[in-house]
C-alpha cells in the first residue's frame, strides 16, 4: 500500500497513536473502544451484609438480599457478600468471556467453596476470566460469590489518602455484567502503549524514537478497528521493532513480580489477611498461565495468616514454591522497622521468620528484603549474617528529603565491620508497572555504571496488596530484549544476587547506618506504642531469664516455651513497619495496645511463676519475706517498693547480684540518711546523695547539677537543665511521619507555673520534688524528681496530659561540654553523630533516634541522657534534647491524645562514658529489679561476665533444645576484650552457635576454672548453647 510521505510533525503522529488508544477520547471509533464486545446482564445478584469478617461457610448460610447494580454498601470495615448466579449466551462459542466487577471497594471471587481470584479496580483487576474459549462442553450456568471488603485498596481516608478514614463512608458496585473479551484488541493496545512510551521518554532527540513513533504510526494506517483480520500486520510490525535487539553490553533488569502488603497501616491487621489471600491467589492464577512468571514474598507473619485462614490457597503456594515461582524471601516474621526495635527483637524477626520459612518449604531465605523501612541500622548487617543473609534489598533510601545517597549497588557495612552485599532498584520503587519508563528509569538513576550491570525492577501494585498483572507480563515480554531498552529477564532475588557477586570488585563500600532523611517524626509519633514496645521487649527478656533460672533450680517447672513463641510473635507483629512507628490509623493503635496488655498480662503470670519456682512458696516461709530477681548480668544495689500498710509504700535499698535472686532484708532505712532534699529561702530546692547535687527552680527546672566527686557543674552557665519547649509542628505532606527542619524556628519555652516546686519525700534512701506546669489551656505536664541513694543519675517521672494539635513537646539539657559528636546506642552497641550543621548530611540530622541513652562527652567529663521509652534525639552543640510527644491528626485524627507516663535521667559523669557505667545505669533504668512474695535461703547468681564491655544480653531455652540454654552476650564499647562467663549452673557442654541457633563446630569453646572464655571484636553479637545437666 502506498502512503504519502510521513510529514515531518512529530506531535501530530504522536497524539494520532494515542488517541487511536484512548478511552477517553474517539472510544466509538478508536481501538481501545473494540476491547470489549457484546455484553449480558447476570442472572441475579443478591447480597448480604456483615459487621463481621466471617468465613466463607458461614457466609453463603446466610439470607441474601436482592440488590442491584449502582446500589452502594457499608459502612467502612464492613463485608458484603454477593451471590452471582450467570448464565453464558449460547451465542458466544469460543468467544473469550469475563465476569466485569468494578466496584471501589476491594472484592474476592470465590468459586466452588475456594478463593479464586481477587478483584480491585485500583489495582486494575476488573474482570474475572470465566473462559479462554467458550465450549458447547463448558458449563454455562455458573454461580459465583464475591466478597467484598468495604474498604479500598489504601483504606478509606476522608478527603485525602491518609487522613483519618471515614467511618460512614459506602462503597458502591458500579459494575456487574458478563462481556466478550476481544484478546486480539488488549495484544495490540499493549504493543501501541509500549511504542508511543518509546517515542515520549526517548524524546526527539533519538533516532530509535523516530523509528518506533513511525512504526506506530504505520500500525494505525494499517488497523481498521472494525475489522480484526487487519490486526496481524500491525501487530507483525510491532513485533519487528521489539525483535530489534541490544548490543551484549547493555544493562540487565532483572523483572520479580512483587506485591508489598502492610501488615497494617491504614487498614487493620484483620484486612490484612485479606489483602493476602487477594493478592496471592491472583498471584497464582497468573502463574498457571505464564509458568516464566516469578514472584516474590516477604513476611513470614502473612504466610502463617494465610495458612490459617485460606488452607487450600497456603497449599497451591507451596506447590509454586517447589516449582521455584513463588519465591519467598526476606527471612523475618515482619518486615519490621529499621531503627526502634531492639537488638534482641531484631534477632527473633529472623529467628521466628527463618524457622518458619525452613519448616513450611524447606529452605532458609537468602537475602534480606526490606523495602518500605524509613532507615536502617547500622547493626543489621552483622545481624543478618548471623542469620544466614548476606545480601539485602532496599529502596526507602531514595526518598531522601536533602541528599541523593550515591549508590544502587554496593556493599554495607556494619559497626562491627560486617558487609552485606547491598542492592537499590535504580527505579525507586517496589511497585513498578512494567513500563518503558520503569526500565529507562532502572537504567538511567542506576549511580553505579560502570561497577554494577544488573538490577532489579519490582513490579505489581503494592503497600495495599494488589500484586502484578497480566497486562503487566505482557509489557515486559514484548521488550525482553528490545535495541534502545534494557534487557529484560524474568529473574529472582538469588539469580539477580548471585550476578551482582559475581562482578562485585569494583563495587563501593558503605560504612554505618543508613539514615532516612524523612519520617523523623515516626521516632516519637505514638508515644503509647514506643512505651508498650519497651516494656514488652523488657517483660518477655525477664521471663525467659526467671524461667531459665526455674528451669535449672526445679526438675518440676516447664519453660512455658509455647505461650512465649505466641507473645513474642505479637510483640513482633507490632514492630512492623507502619505500627511501632506510629504512622498508622488509630485502629491499628487500638489493636497493638491491646497486644501489648495481653503480653503484659500473660508475661507478668508467666514472671511470677518462674520467680514462685525460685525459691520455697511464701506460705512455707517464715512470716511475710520478699524477694528480688535481678535479671541483669552485674550486681545492682537500688532502691525498690514494698508493699506497705493499706496504701503506703515503703522504700527499700537492696542489694542482688548479678542474674540472680535476694532476699529483701530491713537494711530499707540506713542508720544515715543518705539522700538529703532542702527548701532555701529563695524557694530552690537542694538535693544530695553524696554522688551528685542538684538545684531546681520553682518551675522545676535544673538550675544546678554538679557531680560531687569532681566538683564538676553540669548545667550550662545561664541555662536551665529539664526545660520542656513547646514547637509547632506542620510538616509538608506526611502528618504521622515528618517533622520537618524548620519545626525549629518556632520553639515555645513551657513556664508557666500550675504548681511550684515542692518537696514530697524529703530523704534517706530517697528524696523526691514535685511540680506542674501548663502547656497550654488544654494540657498540663506534672512530674516528680527523684534522687535515690547510691544512685549516679537524677530522675524525671513525668506525667502529661496532652490535648494538642500540631505540636511537638520537648525536654532540653544545655550541658557544659564541647564535642564534634554525640553517641547514641543502638541495636548491640552505639554509634555516634554531628552535633553541628557543617553539611547537608549533618543538617538533615536535625532529629534522630537512639535507644536507652544518649551521651555527649569530651576529655574527663560527659552527660548522658537515659530514657525508658523513648527514641527520638536531638543534640545540637551542647543542648541535649529528648522529644517526647507529637500531636499529628493523620492517618489517627487522635493520635497521643491523652494521658502519658515515662520516666527519663540526666546522668552526669567522670571519664569516658563505657568506664562510667552508662550503659550499665541505662539498663537498670529500664529493666526494673523484680519483687515478688518468696523466702530464698541464700543469693543466687545464675551467671556473671567479668568484663564490664560485654553485656549478657539473652538468657532463653534453646530452639527444639529442652536441655540447653541459648546465651547472647555483645561487646557493647567498641573495643577488643577477652571476657569469662561465669556460671553456677551445672553445664555438661558448651557450643558456639549462630543467631539461627545452629552449633558452629568450626569455633572451639574455651573453659577455664572460672568459666567460659570468650573473645569479642568491637560490637560483636555472640552466641552460645549450653547443654545443662
Amino acid at each position: 500500500m502506498y502512503h504519502q510521505p510521513v510529514l515531518k510533525n512529530r506531535r501530530t503522529l504522536l497524539e494520532r497513536a494515542e488517541k487511536f488508544t484512548s478511552d477517553i477520547y474517539f472510544t466509538d471509533c478508536n481501538l481501545r473502544g473494540r476491547l470489549f464486545g457484546d455484553t449480558h446482564p447476570l442472572e441475579s445478584i443478591t447480597a448480604f451484609l456483615s459487621e463481621k469478617r466471617i468465613p466463607y461457610s458461614e457466609a453463603i448460610q446466610q439470607n441474601f438480599q436482592p440488590c442491584n447494580v449502582g446500589d452502594a454498601f457499608g459502612p467502612t470495615w464492613w463485608t458484603c457478600w454477593f451471590k452471582v448466579v450467570l448464565k453464558i449466551p449460547e451465542a458466544w462459542r469460543e468467544k473469550e468471556v469475563h465476569l466485569r466487577w468494578e466496584s471501589d471497594g476491594e472484592g474476592m471471587v470465590w468459586r466452588d467453596h475456594q478463593p479464586i481470584q481477587g478483584l480491585t479496580k485500583e489495582g486494575e483487576k476488573t474482570s474475572y476470566i470465566l473462559t479462554e474459549c467458550l465450549k458447547d462442553s463448558e458449563p454455562h450456568g455458573i454461580t459465583l460469590y464475591v466478597e467484598l471488603a468495604c474498604n479500598g485498596l489504601f483504606g478509606a481516608g476522608q478527603g485525602s489518602m491518609i487522613a483519618a478514614p471515614d467511618p460512614k463512608r459506602k462503597f458502591t458496585l458500579q459494575k456487574a455484567e458478563l462481556v466478550v473479551f476481544n484478546r486480539d484488541v488488549r495484544e495490540l493496545l499493549t504493543d501501541f502503549e509500549m511504542l508511543v512510551d518509546i517515542v515520549k521518554l526517548l524524546g526527539d532527540g533519538e533516532q530509535r524514537g523516530f523509528q518506533a513513533l513511525f512504526t506506530a504510526n504505520e500500525m494505525v494506517n494499517l488497523c481498521d478497528p472494525a475489522n480484526p483480520s487487519s490486526f496481524a500486520a500491525a501487530r507483525s510490525l510491532a513485533q519487528k521493532f521489539f525483535a530489534q535487539k541490544n548490543g551484549e553490553s547493555q544493562h540487565v533488569v532483572h523483572a520479580m513480580g512483587h506485591c508489598h502488603i502492610d501488615s497494617a497501616w491504614l487498614w487493620p491487621y484483620e484486612e490484612t489477611i485479606r489483602k493476602c489471600a487477594r493478592s496471592w491467589v491472583t498471584v497464582i492464577r497468573l502463574m498457571e498461565k505464564n509458568p516464566e512468571f516469578v514472584f516474590t514474598c516477604s513476611q513470614a507473619q502473612q504466610f502463617q495468616w494465610v495458612k490459617s485462614w485460606y488452607p487450600g490457597l497456603f497449599s497451591e503456594i507451596k506447590r509454586f514454591v517447589q516449582k521455584g515461582q513463588f519465591i519467598p524471601v526476606g527471612g523475618t516474621w515482619v518486615e519490621m522497622d529499621g531503627n526502634l526495635p531492639s537488638g534482641e527483637s531484631m534477632v527473633r524477626h529472623f529467628l521466628h521468620g527463618q524457622n518458619f520459612f525452613k519448616d513450611e518449604f524447606g529452605h532458609y531465605c537468602k537475602e534480606f528484603w526490606l523495602p518500605d523501612t524509613f532507615g536502617y541500622s547500622a547493626q543489621l548487617p552483622q545481624i543478618m549474617k548471623g542469620c544466614g543473609i548476606s545480601r539485602f534489598l532496599t529502596q526507602k533510601l531514595s526518598w531522601n528529603l536533602v541528599n541523593t545517597f550515591p549508590h544502587n549497588t554496593f556493599f554495607w557495612e556494619g559497626i562491627d565491620g560486617t558487609p552485606v552485599l547491598t542492592h537499590f532498584p535504580p527505579g525507586n520503587s517496589y511497585e513498578m508497572k512494567g513500563k518503558v519508563e520503569d526500565l529507562i528509569n532502572t537504567v538511567k538513576n542506576n549511580k553505579d555504571k560502570g561497577r554494577a550491570n544488573h538490577s532489579a525492577a519490582l513490579f505489581g501494585f503494592g503497600d495495599g496488596g494488589g500484586g502484578p498483572t497480566q497486562l503487566m507480563l505482557d509489557r515486559l515480554q514484548r521488550v525482553q530484549d528490545t535495541d534502545c531498552l534494557p534487557k529484560v529477564q524474568m529473574s529472582s532475588p538469588d539469580v539477580l544476587f548471585s550476578q551482582l557477586e559475581a562482578d562485585s570488585s569494583l563495587l563501593c563500600t558503605w560504612v554505618g547506618e543508613l539514615f532516612l532523611e524523612l519520617h523523623n517524626g515516626t521516632y516519637t509519633t505514638q508515644a503509647k506504642i514506643k512505651l508498650g514496645n519497651r516494656q514488652c521487649e523488657v517483660l518477655l527478656h525477664d521471663v525467659e531469664v526467671a524461667s531459665c533460672l526455674a528451669l535449672c533450680k526445679r526438675d518440676s517447672f516447664k519453660y512455658p516455651a509455647c505461650k512465649l513463641q505466641e507473645l513474642w510473635r505479637l510483640l513482633l507483629l507490632n514492630q512492623f513497619h507502619d505500627v511501632i512507628p506510629g504512622s498508622c490509623i488509630e485502629m491499628v493503635v487500638e489493636d497493638a495496645l491491646q497486644y501489648y496488655d495481653e503480653i503484659r498480662t500473660a508475661g507478668s503470670r508467666l514472671l511470677l511463676a518462674a520467680c514462685e519456682s525460685l525459691g520455697s512458696s511464701p506460705d512455707k516461709a517464715v512470716g511475710s519475706s520478699t524477694a528480688v530477681l535481678n535479671t541483669l548480668p552485674w550486681e545492682r544495689t537500688e532502691v525498690i517498693s514494698l508493699p506497705g500498710e493499706g496504701t503506703k509504700i515503703r522504700l527499700a535499698l537492696v542489694r542482688v547480684p548479678s542474674v540472680g535472686v535476694a532476699q529483701v532484708t530491713e537494711m530499707a532505712e540506713p542508720i544515715e540518711p543518705t539522700v538529703s532534699v532542702t527548701m532555701m529561702v529563695d524557694g530552690t530546692i537542694m538535693m544530695e546523695n553524696g554522688l551528685l547535687k542538684a538545684t531546681i527552680d520553682q518551675k522545676g527546672r535544673l538550675m544546678s547539677l554538679h557531680l560531687v566527686q569532681t566538683n564538676r557543674e553540669t548545667i550550662s552557665e545561664g541555662g536551665f537543665g529539664n526545660q520542656f519547649s513547646l514547637f509547632d509542628d506542620v510538616p509538608l505532606y506526611w502528618d504521622a511521619w515528618d517533622v520537618m527542619d524548620y519545626h525549629l524556628q518556632t520553639r515555645k519555652p513551657v513556664i508557666e507555673l500550675v504548681e511550684p516546686a515542692k518537696i514530697v519525700r524529703s530523704g534517706g534512701v530517697q528524696g523526691s520534688v514535685s511540680f506542674s506546669l501548663r502547656i497550654s489551656g488544654k494540657s498540663t505536664i506534672r512530674q516528680e524528681i527523684i534522687l535515690d541513694a547510691c544512685c549516679p543519675y537524677i530522675k524525671f517521672n513525668t506525667q502529661v496530659d496532652w490535648e494538642e494539635a500540631h505540636k511537638f513537646l520537648k525536654v532540653e539539657f544545655p550541658v557544659q561540654v564541647r564535642s564534634p559528636n554525640a553517641t547514641y546506642e543502638i541495636q548491640f552497641g552505639h554509634l555516634q553523630r554531628p552535633t553541628h550543621r557543617n553539611t547537608s548530611w549533618d543538617w538533615a540530622r536535625f532529629e534522630v533516634w537512639g535507644h536507652k541513652w544518649a551521651d555527649l562527652s569530651e576529655h574527663g567529663f560527659g552527660v548522658a541522657l537515659l530514657n525508658d521509652s523513648k527514641y527520638g534525639y536531638s543534640v545540637h552543640e551542647n543542648i541535649m534534647t529528648l522529644s517526647l510527644l507529637r500531636a499529628p491528626k493523620a492517618p489517627d485524627a487522635n493520635a497521643d491524645m491523652g494521658r502519658h507516663n515515662f520516666t527519663y535521667a540526666l546522668m552526669p559523669h567522670t571519664g569516658p562514658f563505657q568506664e562510667a557505667s552508662v550503659i550499665q545505669y541505662a539498663y537498670n533504668l529500664n529493666f526494673p529489679l523484680r519483687v515478688y512474695q518468696g523466702a530464698i535461703s541464700e543469693p543466687l547468681s545464675a551467671f556473671s561476665v567479668n568484663s564490664p564491655a560485654v553485656i549478657l544480653e539473652t538468657i532463653k531455652q534453646a530452639e527444639e533444645r529442652e536441655n540447653a540454654l541459648l546465651i547472647r552476650l555483645y561487646e557493647s564499647h567498641g573495643s577488643s576484650v577477652t571476657a569469662t562467663l561465669s556460671t553456677s549452673l551445672q553445664v555438661k557442654e558448651a557450643w558456639h552457635c549462630d543467631l539461627l541457633e545452629r552449633p558452629d563446630p568450626s569455633i572451639p569453646v574455651s573453659k577455664t576454672t572460672s568459666g567460659i572464655s570468650l573473645t569479642f571484636k568491637p560490637f560483636q553479637i555472640r552466641s552460645l548453647l549450653l547443654i545443662i545437666q
